[in-house]
This record gives C-alpha cells, sequence and structure tokens, in this order.
C-alpha cells in the first residue's frame, strides 16, 4: 500500500495544477472586470469615445413601434409583425484613425433580460465606416413591452486579444416603468428601416 500513495497523491496535484491552467486560459478570467476593459456610459445625444482610437458612438433617438418594414420593400411586401415590441435605436458612428473591434449591438433591461437584434430586414445594424466618415443608421430590437425598465444599449466588444478596449453603455432613459409603459401605448403603428448612409466626417 505504501508504494502506491506517492504515485497517487502526484497524480491529484496533476490534476489540481492542469485544473488552474484551464482556469486561467477561461475568456471569463482573463477580460472579465479586468482594467484592459473602459466601460464608457452616456446618454442619448450623447458622443461616447472608444478608447485610443478616436472612434465616437452617439444614440440619436429612440423609437417604439408594432411592425417594421424595410425601405426596400415592394408593394407586395408585408410589414413585420410583432407579439412584443419594437425598439429601434438609431445612431450615429463616426470613423477614427483606427476602428474599433466588432461587437454584437445587445438591450439590456434592469430586471437582467438581454434582446438581441433582429436579422430582418437587414438594414437593422450598427458598423463603422472607413476612416475621416462618419455613418448615420438604425438597428432594431423586439423587446417584451412589459420589461423595459433601465432599458441600455451595449456595444461589447469580442476582444480576442488581450488589449485595452471600450464598452460603449448608452442609457436610453427609461427609469421607470410607468415611462416604459407610456412608450408602448403611445408606439407607432410601423417603423421603416432605412439603409445606412454615409458621409465626410466633419
Amino acid at each position: 500500500m505504501k508504494l502506491y500513495r506517492p504515485a497517487t497523491i502526484l497524480v491529484g496535484l496533476l490534476f489540481v495544477l492542469l485544473g488552474g491552467v484551464v482556469r486561467l486560459a477561461t475568456p471569463d478570467s482573463l477580460y472579465h472586470d479586468t482594467p484592459n476593459l473602459a466601460i464608457v456610459r452616456g446618454q442619448i445625444g450623447q458622443p461616447l469615445r472608444y478608447a485610443g482610437s478616436g472612434s465616437t458612438m452617439k444614440v440619436t433617438r429612440i423609437k417604439f413601434a408594432r411592425k417594421i418594414l424595410s425601405a426596400k420593400a415592394s408593394d407586395d411586401d408585408k410589414p413585420i409583425d410583432t407579439n412584443g415590441i419594437y425598439v429601434a435605436v438609431e445612431w450615429d458612428a463616426v470613423r477614427g484613425v483606427q476602428k474599433p473591434d466588432s461587437f454584437t449591438p445587445t438591450l439590456t433591461t434592469d430586471s437582467g433580460s438581454v434582446y438581441a437584434p433582429v436579422s430582418d430586414p437587414t438594414e437593422s445594424a450598427i458598423d463603422f465606416p472607413d476612416a475621416g466618415f462618419a455613418r448615420t443608421g438604425a438597428v432594431v430590437f423586439e423587446a417584451n413591452p412589459a420589461d423595459l425598465k433601465g432599458l441600455t444599449l451595449r456595444l461589447k466588444p469580442t476582444m480576442l486579444f488581450n488589449v485595452y478596449n471600450s464598452e460603449i453603455r448608452v442609457d436610453l432613459g427609461i427609469p421607470t416603468e410607468a415611462i416604459a409603459q407610456q412608450l408602448v401605448d403611445t408606439a407607432e403603428d410601423q417603423y421603416v428601416v432605412n439603409e445606412s448612409v454615409t458621409r465626410v466626417a466633419s
């Protein structure tokens, strides 16, 4: 029995060490709550700057609607309906020398819900133009009308490398459930999603 005890201890230590190495290698350990990710917070109408890139992102306004339709739709195309509510976030992006890392926009609420952009129509997106240019457009989300308090637009970078980066968070101005309900009650019947427009940055 004594011959096997040292080997058993060594094997146990090896598993503990391997477990520690794997845990350190996970993205959560590397990038969650670390100093290399700056959280940049703002409100509607406020240009928010990406660290080190010279690029900015601004939410210009939000719209609530019960249906959405592509601006390129034909007369035969019908608006896309929902059992919830559509939230259209109109944005203005100015590109600096360096393009910000890719990101997937999401909407979050105080309750912890996360809403992803709709895939149709395809004009619903956020992107940066070439250096020296600016772009305006809209991204549309399908949301639960009973869960909109604290609605926030989040642009979190993919962060494939351990470099200093920025996550944009825009407070969309819905601090209470009463305000959320008012916006839902006065929602437009239909929102037309236009293609993004590129211009020379001023």
